[in-house]
């Protein structure tokens, strides 16, 4: 899927690995800079995508450590010698655990890295002239982020919240109490016109997310 307006922040999503994780290249205008959001893997068709646009690759960001998400972070961060910022250090474990995720995912081996930035609640990063706020949003893993482009009206949310649906905290140190509170504190006040990119699946918006989600949805949270 492309947003190919010339006028505000241009995006392309790139599904991913066998989980289909929607990779996100992110494309400044002004700039002709890009970045991309959470390259999970299938390196190829994530160079073929930054090709496709003609842009120069500046900086990776990372919403959290699941191996489907920064699988290819190594090989990309190599090959165009950028840094790579995110996520929160909370998940710091799930990174240097990557050659473990890959045993155990069935995945071709990969190493462990450490991101340049790690980034908190409050943050801003930076490509080209985009400017994107960072919202820390524990749940899905503790040291989750989210990042918004406020021009653009568009937010990539990593695995907290899909059409429908939000993440699965079963596995390590995840927390379905904490996923609740980030969900309505950190995403709702951004706006309902809002559009979001999730980790997996189509792209929906947090006001028809607040009307229809079973889980999140405004009639839900009040019943507790």
């Amino acid at each position: 899927m492309t947003n190919p307006s010339p006028e505000t922040l241009r995006f392309e999503i790139i599904p991913v690995t066998p989980l289909q994780q929607n990779c996100t290249l992110l494309v400044c205008p002004a700039s002709n800079t890009a970045a991309l959001v959470d390259p999970g893997g299938d390196v190829d068709d994530i160079v073929a995508a930054v090709d496709r646009h003609g842009a120069r690759l500046e900086k990776i960001f990372l919403t959290h450590g699941h191996l489907d998400h920064v699988g290819g972070t190594v090989e990309l961060r190599d090959r165009y010698g950028v840094p790579v910022e995110g996520p929160h250090p909370d998940d710091a474990f799930w990174i240097e655990g990557l050659p473990m995720q890959a045993q155990m995912f069935g995945f071709p081996p990969l190493p462990a890295f450490t991101p340049d930035r790690w980034l908190a609640d409050g943050d801003t990063v930076r490509f080209g002239q985009i400017e994107l706020a960072v919202r820390h949003c524990p749940g899905h893993t503790p040291g989750h982020v989210i990042f918004f482009d406020a021009d653009s009206r568009l937010a990539m949310v990593g695995d907290v919240l899909f059409a429908g649906s939000i993440g699965r905290t079963d596995l390590p140190r995840g927390n379905h109490a904490d996923l609740l509170r980030a969900i309505p504190a950190q995403l709702w006040p951004l706006g309902n016109d809002v559009r979001f990119i999730p980790g997996h699946g189509p792209m929906s918006t947090f006001g028809a997310e607040r009307r229809n989600n079973p889980y999140v949805a405004d009639s839900v949270l009040a019943r507790g």
